[in-house]
C-alpha cells in the first residue's frame, strides 16, 4: 500500500516563495524518495523542481499544501513543515 501525507503551510517570508527559500525548499524535498508536490492556487508543481516552485508565486502569507506520496511521505511533510516554519533557513 503507498503512504500519502498532506499539509498545508504558511509562507512566512517578507519576500515570499523566491530564489533562495525555493533552493532550500527543493534541498529538503529531494533528501526523500517519494513523489512531493506543492499547490497553491491552481497550480500543482513538483517540490523538487525550482522552476515549478518559482511559477507559483507564492507571497508572503500564501497558503501552499503539500502532498507526498511513497514510503517516507510522512517523514517529509514533516521536515517541509519545519523547514517553511524556520523561514526556510532565511535570516534577512
Amino acid at each position: 500500500m503507498t503512504k500519502k501525507a498532506k499539509a498545508i503551510f504558511i509562507v512566512l517570508n517578507d519576500k515570499g516563495l523566491h530564489t533562495r527559500p525555493s533552493t532550500e525548499l527543493v534541498k529538503c524535498a529531494a533528501n526523500f524518495r517519494c513523489q512531493v508536490n506543492l499547490k497553491y492556487r491552481s497550480y500543482v508543481v513538483n517540490a523538487k523542481s525550482i522552476l515549478g516552485i518559482l511559477m507559483l508565486g507564492a507571497g508572503r502569507g500564501a497558503k501552499v499544501g503539500i502532498e507526498a506520496v511513497g514510503e517516507d511521505a510522512e517523514e517529509a511533510i514533516v521536515a517541509l513543515l519545519k523547514l517553511a516554519k524556520n523561514r526556510f533557513n532565511i535570516k534577512y
